[in-house]
Parts: C-alpha cells; structure tokens; sequence
C-alpha cells in the first residue's frame, strides 16, 4: 500500500481548503444541524468540526499503515489485504459517486467508509472483538463523522461498507480465525500514539458526546 498517495490527495485538499475555506462554511451551517448529544465547546464551534474532520482524515492513512505493518509481522498479509486494497481505493481510485466532492468534504466520507471497514473487520473476528482493539473512542468518532456528512447519504455508505464485508469477511470462517498473533502486534508499544491519538481526538478538538441526552444518535 503506497501511504504517501492517500498523504498527497490529503494535503492537496487541505491546501484547497485553506484557500476557499468551502469546508469550513459547510461546518459553521451543519453546527446548528448536529444531535443534542454533540457538544461543542469552543468560541469557533465550526472550527471544533473542521479540526475534527480533518484529523479524522489524516489518521486513516496511518490506520492502514498500522494494520499493514501488524499483518505483515503477524504473517497474515494475504487475510488483510483485501480490507487495505479496498481502504486504499477509496482515496486514489474512488467511485464515480465521490466525483463531485473533490475538497475536505469528500475526503471525509472516504475516511469514514475506511474507519467503517477496519471498524468492522475487527468486529466480524472473534479473537479481535475480544481484545477490545477497536476503542470505543474510535466508534464515537465514527458516529461525530457520521452526523458530519449527514443523512441520508452517510446511511448509504454503511450500506455499501456492510456489503463489502460481508464478500470479505462475511463466513464463520473468518470470524473464528485465531487472529492472535496480529492482536499482539497491534497492542504493541510501538503503537501506543495511535492509540493516544484516537483517544483524545475528540477532547482535543473541543468535542464531547453526552450520552445522559435519551435519545440515540
């Protein structure tokens, strides 16, 4: 997987971005149109969700190198490598629905659908699921990014990301694999940061999820 082509439509994006500041426009009307639970605490509320997003991109990329690193150590590069080819599509070969959406915009429904994917791999596998791998932190995130790009839309990407699993790792097979080893190698210190990172995305950004509100998202 070629990281540094998802890095260059990244920073293109950004560059767009900080030229038009179209995203940021998108932001300052969606505040007004996000769930009672999303807090946003900081006197640029729009920035809190620019900031986000765009954070939210640039961990995708990183994502996938982790998971390419952790598979090839664990000798289960050809297990992952349908996630990661189609992760890594999304950015450099996306379908023609993405064609309108060329700035950070676009860029944060690929991320979305690439979170989404890893998300779910991890849950479709018995040994990954229960290893807690995946933060809850990393599906509050996905559900912020969720709001972000608004329904109906988000609701059909879940609906292609789902079938996409299911032709990957959709038989019991695959969810009863002994994925240990690959367990181990993503726990491992040396990804401590990107554990960190996910972590604190949301708090460093100025964003809380108040789960006491009753209704769900």
């Amino acid at each position: 997987m070629n990281s540094e082509a998802v890095f260059r439509v990244i920073e293109q994006a950004k560059r767009s971005e900080a030229k038009t500041r179209a995203f940021h426009h998108m932001m300052e009307e969606k505040v007004y149109q996000l769930h009672l639970i999303i807090g946003l605490h900081n006197e640029d509320p729009a920035d809190c969700l620019v900031r986000f997003a765009t954070e939210y991109i640039e961990m995708a990329p990183r994502v996938m190198e982790c998971v390419e690193v952790c598979a090839r150590e664990a000798h289960a590069e050809w297990l992952f490598e349908p996630f990661l080819k189609t992760a890594f599509n999304y950015f450099v070969s996306p379908k023609m629905v993405f064609s309108h959406y060329t700035g950070l915009d676009g860029l944060l429904m690929k991320a979305y659908l690439c979170h989404r994917l890893l998300e779910e791999m991890y849950e479709n596998n018995k040994s990954i699921r229960n290893s807690q791998l995946c933060a809850v932190e990393v599906t509050q995130a996905n559900l912020l990014a969720h709001q972000l790009i608004g329904e109906p839309f988000a609701n059909e990407l879940d609906e292609s990301m789902l079938i996409t699993v299911k032709q990957v790792a959709g038989s019991p097979k695959y969810y009863d694999l002994n994925l240990s080893t690959f367990v181990e190698q993503a726990q491992h210190q040396t990804w401590d940061w990107m554990r960190e990172y996910w972590q604190n995305l949301l708090t460093r950004n100025h964003i809380q999820l108040h789960f006491s509100y009753r209704n769900a998202l």
